[in-house]
C-alpha cells in the first residue's frame, strides 16, 4: 500500500527540488542594476501619458468571480453527466441541490444590484422638485464617494 504512493511522493519531491533549484539559480545569476527606466510602466515602446496605475472598478471582480463560480460548476457537471445513469436518483438530487445553491447566490447578487453597470441611487425628494430613482453613472458615484 505504501509502495503505491511512493511514485507520487518521488514526483512531488523532484518537482519541488526542480522549482527551488531554478529559483536559486535565477537569484544568483541575475544582475541587480536599478535604473529609473526599469521602474516605469511599459507602454509598447511609447512614452506613457498620465498615471499608468489606475484603480479598477470592483464590479469587474464581482463579474469575474461569478464567471469563475459558474465555470467550475460546468467542470462538475460533465463528470456527473457521464456517471448519472450508474448512480441513479441520488446523483440527480445532489446535483439539483448544488445548482439551486448556485442559483440562490446568483439571485442574491442580482437583487443586490451588483450585476448592473449603472446603479440606481435613492434621493430624498425636495418640496420644489420631485427626484425619485435616477440612473447615475458609476463614475459619478465614485467621484461623489471620494469627495
Amino acid at each position: 500500500m505504501l509502495f503505491d504512493f511512493a511514485n507520487i511522493l518521488v514526483f512531488l519531491v523532484a518537482g519541488t527540488v526542480f522549482i527551488l533549484l531554478n529559483i536559486l539559480i535565477s537569484s544568483v545569476a541575475q544582475t541587480r542594476l536599478f535604473t529609473q527606466e526599469k521602474s516605469i510602466a511599459y507602454e509598447c515602446g511609447e512614452e506613457p501619458i498620465g498615471d499608468t496605475r489606475i484603480k479598477f472598478n470592483t464590479r469587474f471582480y464581482v463579474i469575474a468571480l461569478i464567471f469563475l463560480i459558474f465555470d467550475v460548476e460546468t467542470v462538475f457537471l460533465f463528470p456527473w453527466a457521464v456517471v448519472y445513469r450508474q448512480i441513479g436518483m441520488l446523483a440527480f438530487v445532489e446535483m439539483l441541490i448544488f445548482i439551486l445553491i448556485l442559483l440562490v447566490g446568483l439571485a442574491y447578487v442580482w437583487a443586490k444590484g451588483d450585476l448592473e453597470w449603472v446603479r440606481k441611487i435613492q434621493s430624498v425628494p425636495n418640496d420644489n422638485n420631485d427626484l425619485g430613482n435616477q440612473n447615475v453613472p458609476s463614475s459619478a458615484l465614485e467621484a461623489q464617494r471620494q469627495s
